[in-house]
C-alpha cells in the first residue's frame, strides 16, 4: 500500500475513528488529537499490515489502543475519576445514556461504543478488540441489560 492509497482509505474511515474515540474520551480536542495519532501511527507502521483488506480493523485497533493510553494518563495525572460535588443534576440529566455508557465496564464500554456509536458491524468489532465474536455478542448483551436497568426501561422480552 502506497501513501496515496493509505490517505485514501484514512479518509473514508475518519468519520467512524473520530466517532469512537470521541465516546471513548469525552472530548472534541483529546478525540481529534487520538485520532491524529493513530494515523500517524499507522502511518509509521504501515509495512506492518500484512494484509491490506484488513485496514479499517487494523487502524481501528491503533485508535482504541491511544484511547487507552490516553485514558491512563488522565487517571495518572487526576487521580480516580469521580464527579464533581458542585455539580447539578441537570449537567449530568441532559445526555442520560452518553453517562450511562461511560459508567458501564470497560470491557462492555469497548463493545457498545464500537458497535452502536461507531456503527461497527459485530464482526467488525470482534476483530477490532481481539475477541471472539461471540464473547463481543455475550458483552454487547450484558451492557445493553445493564443500560436498561440504568436508563429505568424496563426489558424487552
Amino acid at each position: 500500500m502506497d501513501g496515496e492509497e493509505f490517505a485514501g482509505r484514512v479518509e473514508a474511515v475518519k468519520e467512524r475513528l473520530y466517532r469512537a474515540a470521541y465516546l471513548y474520551l469525552g472530548s472534541e480536542a483529546d478525540a481529534l488529537e487520538a485520532v491524529d495519532e493513530a494515523v500517524y501511527q499507522a502511518l509509521r507502521g504501515l509495512k506492518k499490515l500484512r494484509q491490506p483488506e484488513f485496514f479499517e480493523t487494523w487502524i481501528t485497533r491503533i485508535l482504541i489502543n491511544e484511547c487507552h493510553r490516553e485514558l491512563r494518563r488522565r487517571k495518572h495525572l487526576a487521580g480516580e475519576e469521580t464527579l464533581p460535588e458542585s455539580a447539578g443534576p441537570d449537567e449530568y440529566d441532559a445526555l442520560p445514556l452518553r453517562e450511562a455508557v461511560r459508567r458501564l465496564p470497560e470491557e462492555l464500554r469497548q463493545v457498545v461504543v464500537l458497535r452502536f456509536f461507531a456503527g461497527y458491524t459485530q464482526v467488525e468489532t470482534a476483530a477490532a478488540l481481539k475477541i471472539p465474536q461471540g464473547t463481543a455478542a455475550t458483552r454487547q448483551r450484558r451492557a445493553l441489560a445493564l443500560l436498561r436497568l440504568e436508563l429505568g426501561e424496563e426489558e424487552c422480552v
